[in-house]
């Protein structure tokens, strides 16, 4: 399949760009494949511990951060991290976001897009140092899932990176268009905030609260690759530190979106966008590619805001082919 031509904001009309090797049709829909076993590093940023998990030769010509999404850990990308680690040499680093997983909460920040931009910032200072070039360049690509994208276009528009990956990103307020919904989650975790703080965090751990939203959010209708799906936020959703860290997050990533980050970022950018996610529309990928000084959107057909779990192949073919694109250009 030809490379996909960078996204016209001016020409609302043209037609998604499929990516990569995408095989919407395909049926059933394979279970992810496994990431290899990382290796593990903790790192001191801010004053708090980071687990990074590491996959791939330590000499792979490119460097890859992967920042998660709201509510998840390092384990919402291993599917994206098997699937690149085949198409590309590339070494990838995926922290857990502070206050998730197994990295402790920043004790003097909040756990908003500031803060996380800031602890961001840091860990790349740490893993992948700027070389100084005189043009601004810096040596490390940085991508981010759903409020990850977020985190991630805040800390490109501060710091210079090689390429920016942007997976189902937030190019509008999350919900904005489904008011019912915005509601109804702001009220719950207006809730879970109100309350004591033991019964508080219960209700935030709920598992029917994340089956609930598992549910929401899938749009596969392969029945092995939606239990997998589900099984997934089962374990992995309820990991966070304690009440303060989550209802911060949940703040930042209910209320904010790429936008006002993307005209300060000027390394090329990836938009990996999703045909049927309600979270962040087809439209407003478009437009938010028209902000960005240097950008292309890739548009995977006939999966959500889960893209990352339901298509990581063709999410990891569309990285793979912008890693290509970066490797023609002079470092």
């Amino acid at each position: 399949m030809p490379t996909p031509s960078p996204a016209d904001a001016a020409a609302p009309d043209a037609a998604p760009v499929a990516a990569p090797d995408a095989a919407p049709d395909a049926a059933p829909a394979r279970l992810p494949r496994r990431a290899p076993r990382p290796d593990l590093a903790d790192v001191v940023l801010r004053g708090a511990r980071t687990r990074v998990h590491a996959y791939g030769p330590q000499d792979a010509p490119t460097t890859l951060v992967a920042l998660h999404g709201f509510r998840g850990d390092h384990h919402g990308l291993e599917p994206i991290v098997a699937d690149l680690l085949a198409a590309a040499d590339v070494r990838l680093l995926v922290p857990d976001l502070p206050g998730f997983g197994a990295s402790a909460p920043l004790p003097d920040d909040r756990h908003d897009v500031a803060g996380y931009a800031a602890w961001a910032a840091e860990l790349l200072d740490a893993v992948a140092p700027d070389e100084g070039q005189g043009d601004g360049q810096g040596d490390v690509v940085l991508l981010g899932h759903s409020f990850g994208s977020v985190v991630a276009a805040a800390t490109a528009a501060r710091r210079a990176v090689r390429g920016l990956v942007l997976v189902n990103p937030i190019a509008a307020t999350a919900l904005a268009g489904r008011p019912g919904a915005a509601a109804v989650t702001g009220a719950f975790h207006r809730l879970a905030g109100a309350l004591p703080e033991r019964p508080g965090t219960a209700l935030l751990r709920l598992p029917v609260v994340t089956r609930l939203a598992s549910v929401a959010m899938v749009r596969t209708r392969d029945r092995a690759l939606r239990r997998w799906i589900h099984a997934e936020h089962d374990r992995r959703f309820a990991g966070f530190a304690d009440r303060r860290t989550l209802l911060e997050a949940y703040a930042a990533s209910s209320g904010s979106d790429v936008r006002p980050h993307a005209p300060a970022v000027t390394a090329p950018t990836l938009l990996v966008a999703a045909e049927l996610d309600d979270l962040a529309p087809v439209a407003a990928q478009r437009a938010l590619a028209g902000l960005f000084a240097d950008a292309r959107l890739v548009v995977v057909p006939g999966t959500g805001h889960l893209a990352h779990y339901e298509t990581p192949d063709a999410v990891a073919a569309a990285v793979a082919d912008f890693l290509r694109t970066l490797d023609g250009r002079a470092r």
